[in-house]
C-alpha cells in the first residue's frame, strides 16, 4: 500500500499522541527575525518516538521550554540543520549543550551540512561536537537512519549557502520538509514521493530582475501542483507574506491548485 495515500490529516493542540510536529516559530527573512513578528525557532518533530528539532533559530530553547505542554530541550535525540544561516541554526549550540546535560551524558546526534561544522564560518562549536554520540554530515540525496527512522536528503538546493531539505519516512506517510532555495523545477522531482509538505515560502510575488534565493507564493503553487502533497503547509513568513496574510496566500493556493494548503502559525501542532 502506497505511503502517499495513508497519511491521517489531522491537527491538534495535544501533542502527546505519537507522531507529530510542532512549529516553534513561522519567522523567516531578517526583519521578521530581528523584531520576532513571527517567533523563530525552528520545528519540533517527534517522529517514531524520537524527539529531535529541525532548524533550532533564535529563540528555539525558549519556545520548547514555554511550549504548551513543555518540551523538555534534554530528551532531545537529534538536532537538524539544513544550512548555515542564522535564523536555521542560531540556538544549536545551546541545544546540543541541552541534549547532552552539558556534557555530561555523551548522546544525541547532530545532522548538518558540512559547512555548518567545518570552515571560517561554521556555526557548531568544536568544544560540542565531542559531548555528541555522532555526527552525521548531510549531502545531496544520501539515507540516513536514527534507530529506525529513516531519513533522506533532497536534491542540493539554490540557496546561499550549502542547503538540503528533508524527508521522513513514517508508516502513515512521508512528510517533507522543502527548505530555503530559489525556484528550479528539480524541485518537484526531488519531493515527488511526500504526503505532507512543509513550504518555506518567505515572499508573497517575484519582483522583476531579482536574484533572492526564496521561494514566492505562486512558485509554491507550481511545486504543489507538481507533487501533489495530500496535505501542504507554508511557513518562514517574511515581510511581504505577512502583509499578504498566510492564511489568504494559503486559501488563494488551495484555490489554485487543487490541494489543501494551510498557513502555519506558532505553535500550530500537525498529529499524523
Amino acid at each position: 500500500m502506497s505511503n502517499r495515500k495513508n497519511m491521517v490529516r489531522t491537527e491538534t493542540t495535544d501533542p502527546s499522541l505519537a507522531d507529530y510536529f510542532k512549529f516553534l516559530g513561522t519567522g523567516g527573512a531578517r526583519f521578521v527575525v530581528a523584531k520576532q513578528l513571527r517567533a523563530s525557532g525552528g520545528i519540533f518533530l517527534n517522529f517514531l518516538g524520537k524527539k529531535m528539532i529541525l532548524d533550532p533559530g533564535p529563540g528555539a530553547l525558549v519556545r520548547l521550554v514555554h511550549s504548551r505542554p513543555p518540551l523538555d530541550p534534554t530528551g532531545l535525540e537529534a538536532i537538524f540543520l539544513t544550512h548555515k544561516h542564522i535564523d536555521h541554526s542560531n540556538d544549536v549550540n545551546i541545544l546540543a549543550e541541552a541534549m547532552t546535560s552539558g556534557g555530561f551524558k555523551k548522546r544525541g546526534v547532530l545532522f548538518a551540512p558540512e559547512e555548518c561544522l567545518e570552515g571560517r564560518e561554521a556555526v557548531v562549536f568544536n568544544y560540542l561536537k565531542d559531548y555528541l554520540e555522532r555526527i552525521e554530515v548531510l549531502t545531496a540525496e544520501k539515507e540516513y537512519r536514527l534507530g529506525e527512522l529513516k531519513i533522506r536528503t533532497s536534491i542540493r538546493h539554490l540557496h546561499g549557502a550549502e542547503t538540503y531539505g528533508l524527508k521522513f519516512y513514517l508508516p502513515a506517510g512521508t512528510v517533507g520538509f522543502l527548505t530555503d532555495t530559489k525556484f528550479f523545477p528539480g524541485l518537484i522531482k526531488a519531493y515527488e514521493d511526500v504526503s505532507i509538505l512543509v513550504l518555506n515560502v518567505v515572499r508573497a510575488e517575484s519582483r522583476a530582475d531579482d536574484d533572492i534565493l526564496h521561494l514566492t507564493a505562486g512558485e509554491a503553487a507550481e511545486i504543489i501542483r507538481g507533487i501533489k502533497p495530500e496535505r501542504a503547509y507554508l511557513t518562514h513568513f517574511g515581510m511581504t507574506m505577512l502583509r499578504a496574510d498566510p492564511r489568504k496566500v494559503a486559501e488563494k493556493l488551495s484555490e489554485q491548485t487543487g490541494h489543501e494548503v494551510l498557513a502555519a502559525y506558532d505553535g500550530l501542532t500537525v498529529q499524523l
